[in-house]
């Protein structure tokens, strides 16, 4: 039996999004960077989302360093435990914590194991291979799992910038704890650079600092994080469904938001302002008026997490609206391209694809059907958008795939009706 959700009405009211994880993957770990070595200290983290991917990390801080961690009232302190390393990191589906605690693990002369599920280790890691071993670590990858031993050494790492910025991330991390000065090179032009930009953030948070530069980034060696308190602010990345939602006639305001984030998935507005909304600040809510949405063209490249909501809410623009830039999507939790294209497809939408890009041909209605998710938390949430203006129906099958990023999603966007298909 296959199970399957009959997506309704959509959300209303006000919807206050999850809080951001990709600001919680970095502020964990360098929580847990800081409770180790001479400088050792607890840190205060509020407003910490708690989801499968976070989860993931957690239990990988957990694997490598042993902090000690106690969750009460709305927060999660992380400070000094025993320090025993497990040697084996499971990263469920993560990108996020496989990439960022790699090289961490690699500034060890000790073997670990990372394992994952689904398509995580078919997910690109070459760029690692080669600069670990060309750092003197040992990068071995099997199907089912990667096993890396350090010491990585001080020293120049050069990398391309447009396959993801999680490398760059990863490194950053990891650098500044080695003795030696390093240097990232960039051999292509960074893309997703607004991601690089919170890491630094959030590093900088936790007293470690980067020095950038045109083609790249100075690491000063020798530097320890430092215990910090820090609030995850809530994340533009979930709150684009909702925004999406607005923007075809859902009487939503979304909440919490910080008008100045350095979140690049703030350009959710811009895109929505450029498809012919309004949008409406007071304090940190935001409201966007409906009207008539016209195609738009969108550069992918620093915001691929957008391309979902984006995908969806041109398939009722005016016109022909093309997504560019957008090749990276086909490798994430699904080869989320070709699963909007069809999906989509499935519900009346018509769209093409090629290599990296989309092109929607955009239709007052579409005409509902049965679609799935792919296993994938964003493809799910976009068939949500796209059903609010189904003229039939919209059954959605993989729909619990959102506990990946945001397990209160359909509560939070309505219960729906479950339905069990033989």
């Amino acid at each position: 039996m296959d199970e399957a959700k009959r997506i309704g009405a959509g959300p209303g009211g006000v919807c206050t999004p999850p809080p951001s994880k990709s600001l919680g993957h970095r502020a964990v770990i360098c929580a847990a960077l800081a409770a180790r070595g001479p400088a050792a200290g607890e840190s205060v983290l509020q407003n910490l989302g708690r989801s499968e991917d976070i989860d993931a990390t957690l239990a990988g801080v957990t694997a490598l360093w042993s902090p000690a961690m106690a969750a009460a009232d709305g927060e999660l302190r992380i400070g000094p435990g025993p320090g025993w390393p497990a040697g084996r990191v499971d990263c469920g589906e993560s990108g996020s914590t496989l990439r960022f605690l790699l090289p961490l693990a690699a500034l060890e002369a000790r073997e670990t194991v990372f394992t994952g599920r689904g398509r995580l280790l078919a997910r690109p890691l070459a760029v690692y291979a080669d600069l670990f071993r060309a750092s003197g670590a040992v990068f071995a990858q099997e199907p089912q799992a990667v096993c890396v031993r350090g010491p990585l050494r001080g020293g120049v790492y050069v990398l391309p910038g447009d396959v993801s910025s999680q490398f760059v991330s990863g490194l950053l991390l990891a650098l500044p704890l080695l003795p030696d000065d390093s240097e990232i090179r960039l051999a292509t032009p960074l893309e997703s650079r607004g991601y690089v930009d919170l890491t630094l953030d959030v590093m900088r948070r936790f007293g470690v600092t980067v020095t950038q530069e045109p083609a790249g980034y100075r690491i000063r060696g020798g530097q320890r994080y430092q215990p910090a308190a820090y609030r995850v602010e809530a994340d533009y990345s979930q709150a684009a469904f909702f925004l999406a939602a607005a923007a075809l006639g859902r009487p939503v305001t979304v909440a919490g938001l910080d008008p100045e984030s350095r979140q690049g998935d703030r350009a959710m507005l811009e895109v929505l302002r450029a498809m012919g909304a309004e949008t409406d600040w007071q304090a940190d809510a935001v409201r966007v008026r409906a009207g008539r949405l016209e195609a738009v063209t969108v550069d992918a490249r620093e915001i691929p997490d957008l391309v979902p909501p984006i995908a969806a809410l041109c398939c009722f623009g005016a016109g022909r609206s093309r997504i560019v830039g957008a090749g990276r999507l086909r490798l994430k939790e699904s080869d989320r391209l070709h699963a909007l294209a069809a999906e989509l497809g499935k519900l009346g939408a018509r769209v093409e694809e090629t290599e990296d890009t989309l092109t929607i041909e955009g239709a007052p209605r579409l005409a509902g059907g049965r679609v799935d998710a792919w296993n994938d938390h964003r493809i799910a949430m976009a068939l949500a958008v796209a059903a609010l203006r189904c003229d039939g129906p919209v059954l959605l099958t993989g729909w619990r795939s959102v506990a990946k990023s945001y397990p209160g999603f359909w509560s939070d966007w309505e219960d729906g009706q479950l339905i069990v298909d033989n």
